[in-house]
């Protein structure tokens, strides 16, 4: 079984790759053969210095090193290394249906987001399809917001074949649902598009600063807190065990506690669950010939 997956270089990395994306390839890379890439094509969509690029580039390889993936294991490299990614993209544009790019959400989404309508952003799905088919994959690791994307590509393989022949296999997606949505800051979707991150890899000083900032509602101290969309909870779940877990969420309904005290509890939580991470981009970067 081949597993492919990417990540773009377009900023810092955070909590919302780590469990969305990171650990679940680096769980992956021991069921199969284990294609992941830098999508630095992709980051050209919102980046546009390429001194900026480059130094993403070098870190999200650092931090996804650090986070646990193992060349000696998987097939790490950049997306622009490999040429016929971008031949293959232009041939599935001449048999890609103009509606089936009109109905990908992503696009929409990130348009009213602010960034800026290119036709780059537009055919993105065509591209990330390019990046799935060309490696022949079967299994494609994707948070639910992905999964759209996938279909795309298995709908230009089914139109390729028709086309051309049998030339390209049908991918499927991987969702796990535990982590195919990490909350950021506001509540929404975690993404450098949204401004809402929590980095991997910030001091203890500034992660404490950003866990604090966590938008809440305004129950007192004494009320009972809602269980509700709780960003907090949300993401305690990832990094509390489900005991510490099933204590917090009995502490938010029986009153008493403010959130400034779950927060607290939050950035312990997440600064001794990454610290195995931290030593290890410590010792990467002691050897930069790795």
């Amino acid at each position: 079984m081949r597993i492919l997956s990417g990540i773009q270089p377009s900023g810092t990395l955070h909590l919302g790759n780590y469990f969305g994306m990171m650990r679940p390839a680096i769980e992956l890379q021991d069921r199969g053969e284990a294609f992941y890439f830098i999508a630095d094509y992709h980051a050209l969509t919102s980046l546009h210095d390429a001194s900026i690029l480059r130094k993403n580039v070098h870190e999200v390889a650092i931090d996804f090193l650090a986070a646990g993936l193992d060349p000696k294991k998987s097939c790490f490299f950049r997306q622009s290394d490999i040429v016929g990614i971008t031949e293959l993209s232009w041939i599935l544009t001449t048999v890609a249906p103009m509606g089936l790019l009109e109905r990908c959400h992503s696009y929409k989404d990130k348009v009213a987001k602010g960034l800026s309508a290119s036709v780059g952003l537009f055919s993105y799905p065509i591209l990330m399809a390019a990046d799935i088919l060309i490696y022949e994959s079967d299994l494609v690791p994707v948070g639910k917001d992905q999964k759209q994307h996938v279909e795309v590509a298995r709908d230009l393989a089914v139109k390729m074949n028709e086309t051309y022949g049998p030339l390209l296999k049908l991918p499927e997606a991987k969702i796990q649902e535990a982590s195919a949505l990490v909350p950021g800051l506001d509540g929404a979707k975690m993404s450098k598009s949204y401004g809402n991150t929590i980095e991997l890899f910030l001091d203890e000083s500034a992660m404490r600063k950003k866990v604090m900032s966590i938008k809440t509602d305004s129950s007192s101290v004494e009320d009972p807190k809602s269980i509700e969309d709780s960003v907090i909870l949300e993401l305690y779940a990832h990094v509390a065990s489900p005991a510490h877990y099933a204590a917090m969420k009995n502490a938010f309904l029986a009153g008493g506690s403010g959130y400034g005290f779950f927060k607290k509890q939050l950035f312990e939580a997440i600064w001794e669950y990454l610290a195995p991470l931290r030593a290890r981009r410590e010792e990467l970067l002691r050897d930069p010939g790795y």
